[in-house]
């Protein structure tokens, strides 16, 4: 399998150089040059597959034979050593439970297969690598623990100064090692131009090799597709139309479900459900993308105003707007809408959300009102306890902390405070 540049300026690639160098020269983001089908037959009996097999059969045709199949098993099992059960919440509303891996996020997934894959082909290479990554809450924790260790990989973790909650903070600035988290005075939309700014930056490329763990690399965005095939295989009635609401930020979570359903998956549509952050509504509604500074809300993840994973879903519908409009549907909701749904969620159907799934609750609410005849499923991205600032006063309760927090929270914090890219460029060259 090769892979095309979305600008459509620089050379294909294959699987291993587009991991390695994360965005294409032409500044473009990396995209599959064929998507084939996956067969009825297993679509059908989807439900007697392990989540190993069914993963492996997803992702196959990605990576071809750069990777044998014996060791691609491996780093799949590896990667999906826990659970994704989907819970029932309401009349034809359940959730995916995206949060029970070792840093309580659903990014733990894409962090871990691409840490092993990146491994994997740096097994022989005595030339370090830097995994440059911007994080808005919970990728820079799975990214830190899915690299941490991993042999001739450094990581360098930009987050949003004061944007980020207590324990989202201490995953990704407490592990040592290999990991180096970079405090950034601004947002998280500053954190991801820095990054891009680093691999367009030839002077500081001549002298190191980075690549991107965030979901512009394909071994990061690819994998999150396996969520949507989990959730489908436990659905008891498979003949009514299925609705995924994802919250949305960058957009590589639902663009990843997209592709779930160009390989067959039965999906009659998409919600992407979003904060303050409203481009993709906006975008849905006028057929005009306008991106603008992302707004600080307590739904941190998805404080993006301008999502890099959107012109991938773009192409996964050609382009076509009528066509991609059909699919998707995007609504947004405010703070005080959230924490109305969080304390809905708990008192009426003893659930407790993190603010990012209580928006993808919100999403399916919403779209219901006009769709009842549909079983409908949102994703819950990340455990309330990353979130005790804005859930508790919202439920009057305690969340006790589960172990993967408790092995973090008292550790010392260490990050390097950085206001511009120029600084980002003197920390790189001196580490």
């Amino acid at each position: 399998m090769n892979y095309y540049s979305l600008h459509k300026k620089a050379s294909n690639v294959s699987f291993k150089e587009a991991v390695i160098r994360g965005l294409a020269p032409d500044k473009g983001l990396y995209f599959p040059e064929s998507i084939t089908p996956l067969s009825n037959e297993f679509i059908t009996n989807i439900s007697s597959y392990s989540n190993e097999a069914i993963a492996l059969q997803a992702i196959q045709q990605f990576i071809g034979d750069e990777i044998p199949k014996p060791v691609l098993l491996e780093i799949i099992k590896e990667t999906l050593c826990f659970d994704f059960p989907v819970v029932d919440i309401e009349n034809e509303i359940k959730t995916l439970e995206l949060f029970h891996g070792p840093t309580m996020a659903f990014k733990d997934v894409g962090a871990r297969f691409m840490a092993r894959c990146l491994g994997y082909f740096n097994r022989n290479n005595q030339e370090e690598v830097t995994v440059l990554v911007a994080t808005s809450g919970d990728t820079g924790g799975a990214v830190a623990s899915g690299f941490l260790g991993v042999k001739n990989v450094n990581v360098v973790i930009l987050y949003p100064s004061k944007k980020v909650s207590e324990v989202q903070e201490k995953q990704l600035t407490t592990l040592g090692r290999n990991i180096k988290a970079l405090e950034v005075s601004g947002t998280f939309d500053d954190c991801q131009k820095m990054v891009k700014n680093a691999f367009l930056d030839e002077s500081l490329l001549s002298k190191m090799q980075l690549t991107s763990a965030n979901s512009i690399n394909i071994a990061r965005w690819l994998p999150q597709m396996f969520y949507f095939f989990f959730a489908y295989k436990q659905l008891t009635n498979k003949n009514k139309k299925v609705v995924f609401s994802v919250p949305s930020g960058n957009y590589g979570n639902i663009c990843a479900g997209m592709l779930a359903k160009k390989l067959g998956l039965p999906i009659h549509q998409f919600i992407a459900s979003t904060n303050a952050n409203d481009v993709i509504p906006e975008f849905l509604a006028t057929q005009e993308y306008r991106p603008k500074p992302s707004v600080q809300t307590i739904s941190n993840a998805m404080d993006v105003g301008d999502p890099s994973n959107f012109i991938r879903i773009q192409q996964l519908y050609d382009n076509k707007f009528d066509a991609l409009k059909n699919d998707l549907h995007s609504y947004s909701y405010t703070d005080y809408q959230t924490r109305e749904a969080m304390l809905h969620l708990y008192k009426n159907c003893n659930y407790i959300a993190d603010p990012h799934g209580a928006v993808g609750y919100l999403g399916i609410k919403t779209y219901q009102e006009e769709n009842p005849d549909t079983q409908c499923i949102f994703l819950e991205t990340a455990h309330p306890v990353k979130f005790l600032d804005v859930v508790e006063p919202v439920i009057h309760k305690s969340i006790e902390y589960p172990p993967q927090i408790k092995a973090v929270i008292d550790k010392k914090k260490q990050a390097s405070p950085i206001e511009n890219y120029e600084q980002l460029k003197s920390f790189l060259l001196s580490n």
